[in-house]
């Protein structure tokens, strides 16, 4: 009886077939590409954007389940209009970076490296002054035909400061000028600061908030005890 040649079994189990190793190599090529999916869904979750949020009125009303009034309806009235310009902010402050500052190591500066703002905070800032100044006048802006009185805003300061490791507050100066017909009406320059509650970029964002709202409010007050007229 003729005897045919046999390969081992172990060695037949070793050798696996051409459409075996095509599913395996398949299966590799989508492990691959799962991979690299969650990599960069990890990356688009690290990057996290902040705004403003609601002013603090708004929030507390959407606390109480009241609903806000209306922008248009708050600058309703006799309100002078009053044109608001963009805010003026130097290049730091002119992009979506969050700055902070080490005040205890030699007044070093830098970016968060994961966390940024929505827009730049001269813009984030600008549109926050137009919807706080809406409840007292009938807010333009500068490219509005209308004649009316100029409220121009310098940013100068708008950052965390840290005076230790864990220790920090959102800290904004500006300066507002108010200009009539080409003259200056009247110039103040403002400094808000609030406490962070964590050392971190949420914390530091929070402060910015903080202390936003406060210099929106502060600008409102100072405006009131100006004497400008909507159209000269």
């Amino acid at each position: 009886m003729p005897r045919t040649s046999r390969l081992p079994p172990s060695t037949q189990r070793a050798a696996p077939s051409g459409r075996a190793r095509l599913q395996a190599a398949l299966g590799a090529l989508a492990l691959g590409a799962f991979l690299a999916g969650c990599a960069g869904n990890a990356g688009t979750v690290a990057d996290i954007r902040y705004d403003l949020g609601l002013q603090s009125a708004q929030r507390a009303q959407a606390a109480q389940g009241v609903p806000a009034a209306p922008a248009a309806l708050a600058a309703s009235g006799a309100k002078p209009p009053l044109k608001v310009l963009g805010v003026i902010a130097p290049p730091p402050l002119d992009n979506d970076g969050i700055l902070y500052r080490m005040n205890f190591d030699s007044q070093r500066m830098a970016r968060y490296a994961n966390s940024r703002w929505t827009m730049s905070p001269a813009r984030l800032l600008t549109e926050r002054l137009r919807t706080s100044l809406g409840a007292q006048a009938t807010v333009l802006s500068g490219s509005d035909a209308v004649q009316a009185p100029l409220l121009k805003v310098e940013l100068y300061e708008f950052e965390q400061v840290f005076e230790s490791p864990t220790e920090s507050s959102g800290v904004l100066s500006a300066r507002a000028t108010l200009l009539q017909g080409g003259k200056v009406l009247a110039q103040r320059s403002f400094v808000t600061r609030a406490p962070a509650s964590t050392p971190d970029a949420a914390g530091g964002v929070r402060a910015l908030q903080t202390a936003s709202d406060d210099f929106a409010n502060q600008l409102g007050a100072w405006l009131s005890a100006q004497s400008f007229a909507g159209t000269p």
